[in-house]
């Protein structure tokens, strides 16, 4: 059966996270595909930052040289985050079923939702998400099935989607690598990029909760386009060029306002 470039990507992925370098050979023989077709791969993936390639193979890029790591994102833009979880909570209703992705700023706004007398009930793929939203008895917390990464604190994989058969998820909140209004929403972790597509189609409502800095830039794939976005909330007022082109696509903007910024 063919496969596609993501489940090929994946499976590069996969094994190099296990033995940390492969070769072509090992690749082909692995995933069963030419090496002409694999070389081609590993390109683009290295161009895309998610690896190192070496004469005849890859290596796995070095943690500190990649954004994968989810504490150093979680450090990240600290002040911004906390920002964008308070400005986030104003779409928020008494009752709703809302869905939080692993982002290190859907897990600020996690934070921030614990510390309100408000009655949810909250899907996430965010296992530290999970742990802080359950100190709050007014939330009711369901955590999303699968594989949980080592680096990245998020449900990896589609296993446990068969759980949102049973909720009606009002409205998403994700965040990327990168936002742009002609991409949308990209990231880096092909795991992950897989696991958000399914959110996105199964949410009422998707919310962008995406700091300045990732604002113009994007990642390897794409996991909502700007037509599935409803909303984007940052932390930073927009210059009226990239605010008008958020109109024309129909995309909402909850930001500070000019006034509030030093």
């Amino acid at each position: 059966m063919k496969m596609f470039v993501s489940e090929r990507r994946n499976k590069i992925m996969q094994l190099l996270n296990e033995k940390k370098r492969v070769t072509v050979k090992e690749l082909s023989s692995y995933i069963g595909v030419s090496e002409a077709t694999l070389r081609a791969d590993l390109n683009k993936m290295e161009a895309d930052g998610l690896l190192t390639r070496t004469h005849g193979g890859a290596t796995l890029k070095e943690e500190s040289d990649n954004e994968t790591s989810f504490t150093a994102r979680e450090k990240k833009n600290k002040e911004q985050k906390t920002v964008i979880a308070e400005k986030a909570f104003e779409l928020i209703e008494e009752k709703q079923c809302i869905l939080l992705d692993a982002s290190s700023t859907a897990l600020e706004l996690a934070r921030y939702l614990k510390t309100q007398p408000m009655r949810l009930t909250i899907v996430t793929s965010g296992v530290l998400t999970a742990l802080e939203l359950k100190e709050n008895p007014d939330l009711t917390v369901i955590m999303i099935g699968g594989v949980v990464t080592n680096r990245s604190s998020s449900i990896e994989g589609t296993l446990g989607l068969d759980i949102l058969d049973h909720v009606n998820i009002d409205m998403m909140f994700t965040s990327g690598n990168g936002f742009s209004v002609d991409k949308g929403l990209t990231d880096f972790n092909l795991y992950e990029v897989e696991l958000k597509k399914q959110l996105v189609q199964r949410s009422n409502k998707l919310v962008a909760i995406v700091d300045s800095s990732k604002i113009g830039t994007t990642s390897s794939a794409v996991f909502a386009t700007p037509d599935d976005i409803d909303t984007l909330v940052t932390d930073n007022p927009l210059d009226d060029n990239l605010s008008a082109q958020l109109s024309e696509s129909h995309i909402n903007v909850l930001a500070p306002a000019l006034s509030t910024q030093k």
